[in-house]
């Protein structure tokens, strides 16, 4: 190899495809935010699944008041 080389590499894919429903009022909601904040609906979605499962709290039946 030399300095003058053009080194491709694979690209690394790290996203899978998935497939849900939600109701319609909710992707009228992301279509309004993904217009205002010029970010993709997509984009969006997955900012709000990321923070989902940062701030998830599991709580072991609807009696126990301690958060696991």
């Amino acid at each position: 190899m030399s300095n003058d080389d053009f080194i491709i590499t694979p690209k690394e894919d790290k996203s899978v495809t998935i497939s849900i429903r939600i109701e319609k009022t909710m992707q009228g909601q992301f279509d309004q935010l993904a217009k205002k904040s010029n970010r993709s609906r997509n984009e969006l979605i997955n900012l709000a699944l990321e923070y989902a499962l940062k701030n998830a709290k599991f709580i072991k039946s609807a009696n126990d008041k301690n958060i696991k």
